[in-house]
């Protein structure tokens, strides 16, 4: 019987799907694995051979840990709602919905060709009513809910009300609005229900407030600050402008302290952790307030240096910032005006990248400095930005290179405050110095000064100790269709939330895809689409971030129709145990995740502080492009006539990218090349050796560079097998690698000597009961050890070829043993899973799947080296190899050696004068 994997791999995944293979156990003695891939969202290209790489990864090691005995959960699913839908729905008129289905049924069809061991009867898809449901439900827990810095945790709001109630204001220590009223207990009873409600908004943990956001007006939406590409939306490259709007929030800096403490107990990639710190961006310092008295306010600013308050000489405001109207005099207005419109243009990541451009405007309105009472320049400038710390800077020139530069470039003072300062260089002060002209901190140390400056803040109410944190409160508002509707409805302009079992609220029917005419986003065009018949629902549709917020508990339970998940199952399951996917989700997805499920566990429904124990970022496999080089005239116009890569520096040529798929081992088909284009149907050829040679260049998978290869075409010709174990032999997991359909080959060809061990030459089935050699049991053993050590380390590439060399060991041993063959398709399984399930059914296992087997158990006797071939060698000239016992003594051996006919031919008659044995290593005879 030929290896047939087309046949043999479609038998074998029905099987899996018939019998439910991959479901875990509900009741078990077993330990619990939960191995979970970063959700995919499902486009209309399908997955290219780059795409599975984790996905391979996970499923080799949940394939592995059932054969080490665990009750093993990996599911998959789609998170499917997202804009590349709504934009195909605004250009067709096609509902979402209906592209979302096709390409999900595209994705499952090229997922199960690959053979992953996924319980699909775990299945959740995020556009799903049923799934939505609940996410639905937890933005209700977040906006029910604050955050008690005295307890550490978030509460429910009534315990806030409660508070209230009984004592106002007084004790409350929570994460809030800055502008919070203070008020005594009789004062909030009598507050109307309006007042309420618009003060506990403050505290709610979802939110809604006036928020500085990437305005999209061809998308009609806000977009995230990754979907912003140069001012530019990444989708389309449409201009996207800075707009203040009112946007829901979720208040994740509540959850900033823990956050990074978290990363503190989680075995995740180094440089994820460091991206996750930057981001949010810890700073101990203090609180200033510069009074303005023309409009009788404070402008607050944090500073991690507030010893150098004595070099103040101006402050910097985001243009955006609330008070830039009330600030500006009428001098000023126009060129404060066209200032922020310029600025409006920009993302917030140009603005921050952009720091060797010096730009600002003159307020023309001054502030007091706080401790000495001296007029300081209020300056508007793009590199403060309204959503970080307060918006508002105290410019020291003399100890930060931004400022010094800024007031270089416009003639500001730079008031030189330590002598041990360079303000030519605009160094920082030198902590170990002291501090000169520079009032009541005069003499004193760094520590001394700081702790003066903070102290003389608070007693004249203009400062205190505080920590601060680069990251943001997450926008949690989209103006688009295709989303979860936000359970909210508005009375008197207030939030107020449906009724739970009112969930899901279903997305409405619309008659297109757009904003209405009016600006409202698209939920505006749903005709009669109101709470209880008369209150407006809200019209903002949550981020395509919501519904991965969470996924993971609902696998635990998916068909759960009165919780997001049992307590049982996330009791028994608790924490994702492997979590392979991409970094690119670093600061978002991962982020999001572990707020919303400190949430959770906060709020009693599980026990968690994190979602993912273990996480790896796979690396990306990279497009290998192919080149033909086009032949230009004398007028640099591309002819078509094209020269192979070997000639092309005898003419004037310009390369074109050409489609690898017809290009084999950089040899070019060129009757294939000439139906590639319409244009090159007349195309000529000049070859080297009757052959057309492309070149060739390592880059990112893509359909403009020709270079995207279909896993679809890969197991159609070699197999998922195949696929499955080159795509690990690639590299290591973590690398970026090119690939290479030149190499699958290899891999292929292994496949089939594998199968050879079990059968003849005539291709029948033969495998003997025999009882294995020595070196057949090595050859076992040494293949369960490295397998075993690379898997738990996710060294999958080294496994691959460790299996190569192990076959090559069995093929020339000429060994069919049962014992042998039949554990060493157990140690491949997880790599190849279709033909070691067929090759354990032929073997006359009982019916079932190889799935369930027990990982061999390595056994370093068979190991030890109970024999060695010394070299021997005559006056030092080595002559021949001899296997000897290596428990033998140096006498036994010189008597073995002298009588051994080889020994003696060597010897020619000649006389021994003396026998040099080295145990284990040499025998050298002296003649």
């Amino acid at each position: 019987m030929e290896y047939n994997h087309q046949s043999l791999e479609k038998k074998w995944q029905k099987f899996w799907a018939d019998n439910g293979t991959f479901m875990p156990e509900k009741t078990t003695d077993k330990p619990k694995y939960y191995v979970l891939d970063m959700f995919p969202y499902p486009s209309g290209a399908g997955l290219h051979v780059g795409h599975p790489l984790g996905y391979i990864a996970s499923d080799i090691f949940s394939r592995y840990k059932r054969l080490k005995g665990y009750n093993v959960l990996h599911p998959m699913g789609y998170d499917s709602f997202g804009l590349p839908a709504e934009q195909y729905a605004i250009q067709t008129g096609q509902h979402p919905a209906v592209t979302t289905e096709v390409n999900i049924k595209r994705y499952r069809e090229q997922l199960d060709n690959i053979g992953f061991s996924y319980d699909w009867s775990r299945e959740v898809r995020t556009s799903e009513p049923q799934y939505y449901k609940w996410t639905q439900w937890i933005f209700m827990q977040l906006f029910n809910a604050w955050y008690n810095n005295r307890t550490d945790k978030a509460e429910s709001i009534n315990t806030l009300i409660d508070h209230f109630n009984n004592f106002g204001t007084q004790g409350v220590e929570a994460v809030s609005d800055e502008d919070i009223l203070t008020f005594s207990a009789d004062e909030w009873k009598a507050f109307t229900e309006e007042d309420k409600q618009r003060e506990l908004l403050k505290y709610r943990l979802a939110y809604l407030r006036e928020s500085t956001v990437n305005w999209c007006a061809a998308l009609g939406t806000v977009l995230a600050n990754d979907e912003v590409i140069n001012g530019v939306s990444e989708r389309g490259g449409y201009p996207v402008e800075q707009k203040k709007m009112m946007q829901w929030s979720m208040r994740i800096t509540a959850y900033a302290d823990r956050l990074l403490r978290g990363l503190e107990t989680i075995d995740w990639p180094e440089p994820l952790v460091e991206m996750q710190r930057n981001w949010i961006g810890k700073s101990v310092g203090a609180s200033v307030k510069f009074p303005v008295p023309q409009i009788d306010k404070e402008i607050e600013v944090f500073t991690t240096r507030v010893d150098t308050i004595f070099g103040v000489s101006f402050i910097v405001l985001a243009p955006e910032h609330e008070w830039v109207d009330l600030l500006t005099t009428d001098a000023q207005r126009a060129e404060v005006d066209a200032y922020r419109e310029k600025t409006a243009k920009k993302s917030e990541l140009d603005r921050m990248a952009d720091a060797k451009t010096v730009s600002g405007v003159f307020t023309g309105a001054y502030a007091k400095h706080p401790l000495t009472g001296e007029d300081v320049q209020i300056w508007i400038a793009d590199y403060v930005l309204a959503g970080y710390g307060t918006g508002a800077v105290m410019a020291v020139p003399s100890g930060d290179q931004r400022d010094y530069l800024f007031a270089k470039h416009f003639g500001l003072p730079i008031i030189r405050i330590s002598d041990t300062q360079q303000i030519e260089e605009a160094a920082d002060p030198n902590k170990d110095g002291r501090y000169i002209n520079s009032g009541f901190i005069n003499g004193l140390t760094y520590d001394e000064a700081v702790a003066a400056v903070i102290k003389r803040l608070e007693e004249m109410k203009l400062g205190k100790a505080k920590v601060n944190f680069r990251m943001r409160d997450a926008i949690f508002g989209r103006q688009r269709y295709w989303g979860e509707p936000v359970p909210v409805y508005f009375k008197n302009g207030l939030p107020y939330l449906i009724e739970e079992d009112e969930l899901p609220l279903m997305l409405p029917e619309i008659d297109k895809y757009l904003p209405t005419e009016t600006g409202e986003p698209p939920l505006g065009r749903a005709g009669d689409w109101k709470y209880q018949g008369q209150y407006e629902y809200e019209l903002s549709t949550m981020p395509g971030w919501a519904g991965s917020s969470w996924y993971w508990f609902r696998y635990m339970d998916p068909k759960n129709t009165e919780a997001f998940a049992s307590k049982e199952a996330v009791d028994y399951w608790k924490a994702v145990d492997l979590y392979i996917g991409g970094s690119e989700h670093a600061t978002g997805h991962l982020l999001y995740s572990r707020f919303w499920n400190k949430v959770l566990k906060d709020l009693g429904y599980h026990n968690e502080e994190e979602p993912f124990k273990k996480l790896i970022n796979q690396g990306m496999i990279q497009g290998r492009s192919n080149f033909v080089y086009r032949v230009l005239d004398e007028e640099g116009k591309g002819t078509n006539t094209f020269v192979s890569l070997g000639l092309k520096d005898q003419y004037k040529t310009i390369p074109l990218h050409v489609d690898v798929n017809i290009v084999h081992n950089d040899i070019l088909d060129t009757e294939k090349f000439k139906a590639f284009r319409p244009d090159f149907a007349n195309a000529e050829f000049v070859l080297e050796n009757g052959r057309y040679v492309c070149g060739t260049e390592v880059e990112k998978m893509s359909k403009s560079k020709f270079n995207v290869v279909n896993p679809d075409d890969i197991i159609a010709t070699y197999g998922a097998d195949t696929l499955r174990l080159y795509e690990m032999f690639l590299g290591p997991l973590e690398q970026a690698k090119p690939w290479n359909t030149n190499g699958i080959e290899g891999v292929y060809k292994f496949l089939r000597k594998l199968w050879r061990l079990f059968h003849d030459a005539s291709g029948n089935f033969i495998v003997s009961d025999e009882e294995p050699t020595k070196a057949e049991y090595k050859a076992l053993h040494k293949i369960i050890k490295k397998v075993e050590e690379d898997i738990e380390r996710f060294s999958f590439n080294t496994s691959v070829s460790a299996f190569m060399i192990c076959v090559n060991e069995l093929s020339e041993l000429k060994c069919n043993k049962r014992k042998i063959l039949q554990e060493l398709i157990i140690t491949l399984h997880p790599y190849a899973p279709h033909i070691t399930e067929e090759l354990w059914s032929l073997l006359g296992n009982p019916a079932g799947t190889i799935s369930y087997a027990s990982y061999p158990a390595f056994n370093p006797a068979h190991l030890v080296e109970s024999e060695f071939a010394y070299p021997v060698s005559v006056n030092g000239k080595m002559k021949m190899n001899l296997p000897l016992a290596l428990d033998l003594d140096a006498k036994a051996v010189e008597a073995i050696v002298l009588e051994n006919n080889d020994v003696q031919r060597f010897l020619d008659g000649k006389a021994v004068k003396k026998i040099i044995f080295v145990k284990g290593k040499i025998i050298n005879i002296v003649v």
